[in-house]
């Protein structure tokens, strides 16, 4: 059975981690809230802008910008966003998971014969892929720590020189999407070629409802314009989702973390208590037993 000073000292150890996870749900709570304002701010513009784009692209020939046009799979890239720190829950398991198990079920063949690249966004990413069997084309680390939009166009200018290059021929990101607090969705998109937009059931039954503009200058000028943007800004929104998601994740951890350390503190004392009972009951005997052999000698 541990000694009072050992509990006394566990107790001691438990609430001064109490403080420390409190403090990080505190700080992880301030800096959701500015990522929450800016990834709302950011998305209807994202969403219309891909919208936009999307609607351009089926009317004209893909052939006339690469960065539309399809041609076959032989190369892959995915680009894998995680944090850069841990204490965030499940955050990064599940997007590793997740990436892990979409490359063996979709491109299991490829995989095998290293036609499939990474590019990982985040620490924890590149700590796991990097000691294991996967091919890394780039990595980016600490962007989190200042986040701006010069790093997402950074990304977007690599991604698509190596598509140009015919590095690969098909570029895919995996990310956390934040929901709420206690809720992240893994979301898989294409990025490269630009996938045109899904004709509606409704807009096949009427396509007369789909209106047409005259639209100057010429489509392929306003595509080859709009494509630079949408790529930088989707992936802009992309890093604005994980980092809303990972701090709402850590917020949860850390939580969680408070909860439990009173709960063990709360078990501990009563622990100590018990302890420190049964020490008294047995001095008290010890005193009684004493006083009963000294009565009988005397």
């Amino acid at each position: 059975m541990a000694t009072l000073r050992e509990i006394r000292r566990r107790i001691t150890g438990v609430k001064n981690t109490q403080k420390i996870t409190k403090a990080m749900k505190m700080v992880a709570a301030a800096k959701l809230r500015r990522a929450q304002d800016a990834i709302i701010a950011t998305r209807p513009y994202a969403r219309k802008l891909s919208e936009l784009l999307r609607h351009f692209v089926p009317q004209v020939d893909p052939s006339l910008n690469p960065l539309l046009a399809g041609r076959e799979v032989k190369k892959v890239l995915l680009v894998v966003v995680t944090a850069d720190r841990g204490l965030c829950g499940a955050f990064n398991s599940n997007i590793i998971r997740a990436a892990v198990q979409h490359l063996r079920t979709t491109y299991g063949e490829m995989l095998e014969e290293g036609r499939v690249q990474l590019i990982t966004v985040g620490k924890k990413g590149y700590d796991y892929f990097s000691k294991r069997e996967y091919e890394l084309y780039a990595r980016h680390t600490g962007i989190f720590q200042n986040l701006d939009f010069g790093q997402a166009r950074g990304i977007v200018q690599e991604v698509t020189e190596g598509y140009l290059e015919g590095d690969f021929d098909k570029v895919e990101v995996i990310y956390n999407e934040f929901k709420s607090v206690v809720q992240q969705r893994i979301v898989i998109e294409q990025v490269l070629p630009i996938p045109p937009e899904e004709v509606k059931e409704e807009e096949a039954r009427h396509p007369h409802s789909q209106v047409e503009y005259i639209y100057e200058p010429s489509k392929v000028e306003i595509i080859n314009a709009l494509i630079p943007k949408h790529l930088n800004f989707q992936m802009w929104r992309v890093l604005l989702e994980s980092n809303a998601a990972e701090q709402g994740a850590r917020m949860s951890a850390m939580d969680n973390a408070t909860e439990n350390a009173k709960e063990l503190i709360r078990d501990l004392t009563l622990q100590f208590n018990n302890a420190r009972q049964a020490s008294i009951t047995k001095e008290l005997l010890e005193i009684v037993s004493g006083a009963e052999a000294l009565r009988k000698a005397g």
